[in-house]
């Protein structure tokens, strides 16, 4: 159940959310947002100086070595747990053209670090530790140019180029780096004629970003916005070692180069003292201008306990924390640099698509009693029964108050099992992937309903019986489309969104699945308003030998009027892979595979070859295929 605590002040006033009552939801007679109010009414406060926020972590040391003493003399009797399995580092888990967006964003202008963009004629690719671009202007199909994604001279090993994004004429590859310290920004020059030019690397302190269905790094304007995490250690001899900080690389670079960004007076608390014995984060987001040639970087953060999911609107980053002991904050952290404000809140989200700021100055977010936040795969670990968040913006504060009571709605469901989400117009869509094992055994086993909302009306979800699980839920225009497995077959269910959410169409791909999980491997290019192709990669029974596999082909549908029909799909060429030589990110933990809609036409890209399809009489075949895959290195 998930529980609330109202705190104003000093003055608490218990309630509990019970599952078989829906509370009230508070709303506004009128929803005109541009009379919408969202200035919070308190912000957070910074520490004064270097010395006040010294004296507050030296305070920090002192009791947890108190704690620490005492867990100590308890503990000295007990058999020493072994220790856990560490998720640090992702190799562990191993054994004239217009520029178009090639991505499926959450929310319109903001872009997302992702594998492959668009610079005027030309595609960049990001792959296997190398930028790549293709000529795809006036019906070309060709490769130009490769380059390493790291700095000339740099050893590779034990780093990870995970995304990358476009802003005028400069590629910004991401990165995270286990053996230089942290977050690694590749900065590379771009012309009109697809050349690549390495300008410089910058390292950003942080710990490890990866999350399954979360992105690193967003792009709004020329504006490069990062969310990262830090673990603060007040136990250690210089506590400052571990804040924000950035450093240009070079081959003779020490720790001692990084140079703070985030001073006292940009670091924020709240009243909430930190949990005796539990962790203690620093959750900062820092805004680089990618306009200047020199990277130059501020960063704010607040501190919390380190649970956390994080979401990017046009105007602010939410960072939603979870304590260990229950309870939680939301903190909104405002892209201009002005003061973070916060909520003390109840449960917590499942990712990033749980968020919504939506226009008439509300922060949406669909919580499920018990969550681990998003760092890597923790998403699919959260469970618990499931509420709706709503609250007005202008009632953050400085993190004493809590979100009323009334705010919250009961909704039926359970967030076990990878439970997916998103937001689709003024409906809220979720649902569950479906136990497969326990349905292999009895196929009788009850799927779960997916479940629509009027995110700010009053009615009762509806339950929209389908017949396979939820693994993905997508926009089709201002209706959707949910994607979900049953036994060995693919189904795609497309849903009416109007006066009421109606199931609408089907399809069936037999003997397929998804060939990748996160939401840049779907794209839909509407043509009319209720008219548009779908693109998604699968894998057929035989290249089902893993999630990092060679993508088998992008399937492509047709969409009129909610009724899903085939056009056929593109797929890579048989057999192995080339061997390229790889150096770094040799896994695809972000795919390797991309449904791509520009200047009117249709390609797959399919790990190192890019195909190219027509669709003529209802069908889409191969017209031709380029292989961009780099020489073996010598």
């Amino acid at each position: 159940m998930i529980n609330t605590h109202v705190t104003t002040g000093e003055t608490a006033m218990p309630t509990a959310l019970k599952t078989t009552l829906l509370l009230s939801l508070l709303l506004s007679s009128t929803a005109h947002a541009a009379a919408v109010d969202t200035a919070p009414r308190k912000t957070l406060t910074a520490f004064a100086s270097e010395p006040a926020l010294r004296a507050y972590l030296d305070q920090l040391a002192v009791r947890q070595a108190a704690l620490a003493r005492r867990a100590e003399l308890q503990m000295k009797a007990a058999p020493m747990p072994a220790p856990m399995a560490s998720s640090a580092s992702k190799s562990a888990e191993v054994a004239g053209a217009v520029a178009q967006s090639v991505t499926n964003t959450q929310t319109a202008g903001v872009d997302e670090g992702g594998i492959v963009k668009v610079h005027g004629k030309h595609l960049v690719v990001l792959r296997r530790g190398k930028l790549f671009t293709v000529d795809v202007g006036q019906q070309a199909l060709r490769p130009v140019a490769s380059l390493d994604a790291f700095a000339p001279g740099s050893d590779p090993s034990g780093s990870w180029y995970d995304e990358l994004l476009v802003s005028g004429d400069t590629v910004a590859v991401i990165g995270y780096s286990y053996s230089r310290g942290g977050t690694e920004v590749g900065l590379f020059d771009i012309d009109a004629a697809g050349s690549l030019a390495y300008r410089a690397t910058y390292h950003l302190r942080s710990n490890d970003y990866y999350s399954a269905r979360n992105y690193a790094s967003r792009l709004v304007g020329t504006k490069l916005v990062f969310y990262s995490p830090l673990s603060l250690n007040v136990r250690r001899g210089d506590p400052f070692g571990g804040f924000p900080a950035l450093r240009r690389w070079r081959s003779d670079a020490v720790p001692q180069d990084f140079q703070r960004i985030a001073p006292a007076t940009r670091i924020f608390r709240t009243d909430e003292e930190p949990e005796p014995g539990a962790a203690i984060a620093l959750h900062t987001v820092t805004s680089c201008d990618l306009a200047s040639r020199e990277l130059r970087c501020e960063a704010s953060a607040v501190m919390g306990p380190p649970g956390r999911v994080f979401y990017v609107s046009g105007e602010s980053v939410y960072v939603w924390t979870t304590r260990r002991g229950g309870g939680s904050s939301v903190f909104r952290l405002p892209l201009d640099g002005t003061a973070p404000s916060a909520l003390k809140t109840a449960g917590a989200p499942v990712d990033q698509f749980s968020f919504l700021e939506s226009a008439d100055g509300h922060l949406n977010v669909l919580l499920r009693s018990q969550g681990r936040g998003d760092a890597m795969w923790d998403s699919e670990k959260g469970r618990g029964e499931l509420a709706l968040l709503r609250v007005r913006l202008n009632s953050f504060s400085d993190g004493r108050d809590s979100a009323p009571a009334a705010s919250y709605r009961a909704l039926p469901g359970n967030g076990d099992y990878g439970l997916q989400n998103r937001y689709v117009g003024p409906y809220l869509l979720y649902g569950q992937p479906g136990n497969s094992a326990r349905r292999q055994v009895d196929p009788n086993w009850p799927l779960q309903p997916l479940h629509a909302l009027r995110w700010a009306g009053k009615d009762a979800p509806q339950a929209l019986a389908l017949p396979h699980g939820v693994e993905r839920i997508e926009a089709l225009g201002n209706d959707a489309v949910a994607v979900g497995a049953k036994g060995q077959d693919l189904h795609f269910t497309s849903i009416g969104l109007g006066s009421q959410a109606m199931v609408a169409g089907s399809y069936v791909r037999a003997n397929a699945a998804q060939g990748e999980t996160r939401s840049h491997g779907f794209f839909y290019k509407p043509d009319t308003g209720s008219d548009g192709v779908i693109g998604l990669p699968i894998l057929g029974a035989t290249e089902r030998a893993g999630p990092h596999t060679e993508s088998a082909s992008v399937l492509y549908l047709r969409n009129k009027a909610l009724a899903l029909t085939e056009l056929g799909a593109l797929a890579a060429k048989p057999g192995a892979p080339p061997d390229d030589g790889c150096r770094a990110s040799c896994v695809d933990w972000y795919g390797n595979a991309r449904p791509l809609f520009l200047q009117g036409r249709v390609f797959a890209l399919l790990g190192y070859e890019l195909v190219e399809g027509e669709v003529a009489d209802g069908k889409i075949r191969e017209t031709r295929r380029i292989s961009y895959a780099p020489l073996r290195a010598r």
